[in-house]
């Protein structure tokens, strides 16, 4: 389990390239919230992923084929979903 210094450090390295992140890294993240006592759940089809932290919810489109890193928009999404929870200063 990461403790919430190193989750807020992974998402301020997320925020450096908001155009090379992958799914999985934000999973990671969400992951680990749950783990520190976040409540958040994460539900899968095939061309996106809904994300809730807390009450806060946002989605990633992940349907592009043959690239994993998802588009600049999403991690943008991602990030001001981490700023509402307490997570990530802009």
């Amino acid at each position: 389990m990461a403790d919430l210094k190193r989750i807020k450090d992974r998402i301020a390295e997320l925020a450096g390239r908001p155009k090379n992140v992958e799914l999985s890294e934000i999973e990671w993240i969400v992951n680990h919230l749950g783990n520190n006592g976040y409540n958040v759940s994460i539900r899968k089809n095939v061309h996106s992923t809904m994300f809730r932290v807390n009450k806060r919810q946002f989605g990633v489109c992940h349907h592009n084929p043959g690239n994993k890193q998802i588009k600049a928009c999403y991690v943008s999404e991602f990030l001001d979903a981490m700023a509402d929870v307490g997570v990530y200063e802009n």
